[in-house]
């Protein structure tokens, strides 16, 4: 009995190194600057992010030259932020991942036409990877790398993880870029966060640092990634952007990757708080250009950041952006970073009107002030005037007001919606949005699935997830042996287990029929070692081996931990917890489904043992119970009847013995779902990193199927 509580122990030690920290490669810090004039202190760009230009997707590209080009006309932004997965690199069923360089060439082609079509300066637009961009890429430089040779970045030499823009007039805005992705880019499904170093994560504290200190105006700072926060890891050291953020109070952090099939209202208010002070910022994820074809136009008035996201599944509309106040339910900043209340209105109109001839065609401006606690009743209406600019292209509308009239302690006491009026009697209206002229905010409820995916720290929640996991099925392997351990005359036990079936009060008891489950699960010793020895395996061990970095690149082998990737003399461990995608999935819906059902295959091949013995007690006096018995007694071959059957009536013997009864059939069905979702999954892993290293990689393909076999096996109730 000693040999199974050795190896159990040996079990909880072999799995502490799953908690050790895993040290990243290093990565380069530089950073790339650029500068450009504006006109006053009032600036604006335009973001999209996951184009992913398909070579099976032609559409993708070609909305992007005749709808964001004419919108780009219409706008004219001092810069356009592309924030990610530029390409798909997926296969026409999207099965498996490769850099196809056709699609990088499309979006070349794409980009020149934009800048031709939408008349916006190349050195404006700024593009960053996004973890589609680095599938199967091996190392940055490689012939894979695509970006590095067709980027707007690559072109104008501004390679580096860093891109620093700033924006130069009345006052500084400071656009901070950051590259985040996978320096050895591994392979769909298992790239999916963004993966900083401790030397990124000082150069972007340093940068930001260094604005800061050099500059003689006021400067705002926003920061854009491919990545929200939710899906970027810390680094080595244990650091994370969010602190560095708040300590060096950007505004907001613009991000995309989920997609707006998820949600297209993504915001997150990030607040740190310490002994000295309160700093806070906004996370503004932008949905796909791929389906939902979403452009965002931000704008940074006097310092306050505003943005409207608009939808171009036809060609650009008027569109009327409110730069301040700005809405208190996603774009106001804590009290303590407000300066006075400003006496503004402003909007920016864009339109083609206003690029024509805007004196003539742009009839009015007006803004409207509703009170929300008197039915939205008009409280103020009043004009706004264009403000001239030196560059002639300025769509900028202003008024004057008493901010002092709307101090509420609510933050959505009052909203605010402006109207403007063409020559053609065409109105348009802005959104209708809540302000706080003392800078409250207002955070509203939002649905489960947003905080879920957007508020969850999924690097944590995978530990959670995956501690709990194996510690659920550490115990269901313990906890029969501790029973043992004290149970030492096994005969008592089974003369409680019979006397528990004789009594129909003592079997509604769930906690009989779960000590039954665990004792008899754990019972057969080497089916108990094959899974202990399993578990052991896929903690340890390599899951599986595969195509990780290229389609016929170096074969690497997956861990739980992450991918272990050879670098010459060193192996590195990469992609975690990328690799939840695979290994929870597995854990939860193979795992452990195999470990209960075949425990609950042992146990019900003994309580039907423990019925039949129950019977042929009480038919010990009836003449006929002696021939009976060694039918179903454990260990009775039964092999002289089955001589005398057809070969007919042997298989539907057999099958008798392996379907058993109804409990053993609910089982038995369950462990061909379990299969089924099995090969399912390994079909999926097959496409993704090469059938012929994945099929040949036991642990992962062949041993579930293996124990459920054994187990259903070893159950079978002898028949004579």
């Amino acid at each position: 009995m000693a040999s199974p509580l050795i190896l159990s122990l040996l079990l909880l030690l072999l799995l502490l190194p799953l908690s050790a920290p895993w040290t990243a490669a290093d990565d380069d810090g530089a950073v790339a600057r650029s500068a450009f004039p504006m006109d006053g202190d009032v600036a604006w760009v335009v973001q999209v992010s996951d184009l992913h230009i398909s070579a099976y997707h032609p559409d993708r590209a070609a909305d992007l030259v005749s709808l964001l080009g004419s919108a780009l006309r219409t706008i004219r932004p001092h810069l356009l932020l592309v924030s990610g997965d530029i390409t798909d690199a997926k296969n026409s069923k999207r099965t498996t991942s490769r850099q196809d360089e056709d699609e990088w060439i499309t979006y070349k082609k794409t980009i020149d036409a934009l800048v031709a079509k939408g008349g916006i300066d190349e050195r404006r637009i700024f593009d960053i990877r996004g973890n589609h961009d680095t599938y199967g890429v091996p190392y940055r430089g490689s012939e894979l790398d695509f970006f590095s040779t067709y980027s707007v970045n690559s072109q104008l030499g501004r390679l580096s993880t860093i891109n620093s823009i700033m924006l130069q007039g009345d006052r500084s805005y400071l656009f901070l870029g950051i590259d985040d992705t996978m320096s050895v880019g591994i392979r769909f499904p298992t790239n999916l966060f963004g993966h900083p170093t401790d030397k990124r994560i000082e150069a972007v504290n340093s940068e930001l640092e260094y604005w800061i200190n050099h500059s003689n105006v006021p400067i705002t700072k926003v920061v854009f990634g491919h990545f929200p926060m939710s899906f970027t890891t810390s680094s080595e050291g244990g650091q994370r952007y969010e602190s560095v953020f708040a300590r060096q109070s950007i505004s907001a952090y613009l991000c995309g990757h989920l997609h707006a099939k998820v949600s297209k209202q993504l915001w997150r208010h990030h607040q740190m708080r310490t002994e000295e002070c309160s700093s806070s910022f906004w996370e503004w994820e932008l949905g796909d250009w791929k389906e939902s074809r979403l452009m965002r136009i931000l704008a940074i008035d006097g310092g306050a950041v505003s943005f409207i996201d608009h939808t171009l599944n036809q060609p650009f509309q008027t569109s009327i952006l409110i730069t301040y106040p700005t809405d208190s339910r996603n774009m106001n900043i804590l009290e303590s970073n407000k300066g006075p209340p400003r006496n503004d209105i402003n909007a920016l109109v864009f339109s083609e009107e206003l690029i024509v001839n805007v004196r003539t065609l742009i009839v009015n401006v007006n803004a409207r002030v509703f009170d929300s606690h008197n039915e939205f009743k008009i409280v103020e209406e009043m004009p706004l005037q264009l403000v001239a600019s030196s560059s002639g292209h300025k769509p900028f509308f202003h008024a004057k007001w008493n901010s002092k009239n709307y101090r509420s302690p609510s933050p959505t006491h009052y909203w605010l919606q402006v109207f403007v009026l063409d020559s053609n009697g065409k109105k348009t209206l802005s959104e209708r949005r809540p302000f706080s002229v003392e800078g409250k905010i207002a955070i509203l409820h939002r649905p489960w699935l947003n905080h879920l995916i957007f508020e969850f720290e999924w690097e944590d929640a995978y530990r959670v997830l995956l501690w709990s996991n194996l510690a659920f099925t550490i115990l269901l392997l313990l906890i029969p042996q501790i029973l043992y351990h004290f149970l030492k005359k096994k005969s008592s036990y089974q003369r409680w287990a019979l006397s528990v079936l004789t009594s129909p009060v003592q079997q509604q008891k769930a906690w009989f029929w779960l000590v039954l489950f665990l004792m008899e699960g754990a019972n057969s010793k080497p089916f108990w070692f094959s899974l202990s020895l399993y578990v052991l395996w896929i903690t340890q061990m390599p899951w599986f081996w595969g195509h990780a970095t290229s389609e016929n690149g170096e074969i690497a082998q997956m861990y739980i931990s992450g991918w272990s990737i050879p670098f010459g003399m060193a192996n590195y461990k990469l992609s975690s917890p990328d690799v939840m995608v695979i290994t929870l999935p597995f854990l939860y819906l193979v795992v452990v489904p195999v470990v209960v059902l075949a425990y609950g295959l042992f146990a019900e091949r003994a309580a039907a043992y423990l019925r039949y013995h129950r019977r042929a007690e009480d038919r010990a006096n009836t003449a006929d119970t002696t021939a009976e018995a060694p039918r179903f007694v454990p260990g009775s071959p039964g092999s002289g009847a089955l001589m005398n059957l057809s070969c007919k009536n042997k298989i539907k013997i057999v099958l008798i013995k392996f379907c058993g009864g109804w409990t053993r059939r609910i089982i038995l069905l369950a462990c061909l779902m379990t299969a089924m979702i099995h090969l399912k999954l390994s079909s999926m892993l097959m496409s993704a990193y090469g059938s012929t290293p994945v099929a040949l990689s036991p642990p992962l393909t062949w041993m579930p199927l293996l124990l459920l076999s054994a187990a259903a096996y070893c159950t079978m109730l002898p028949v004579g």
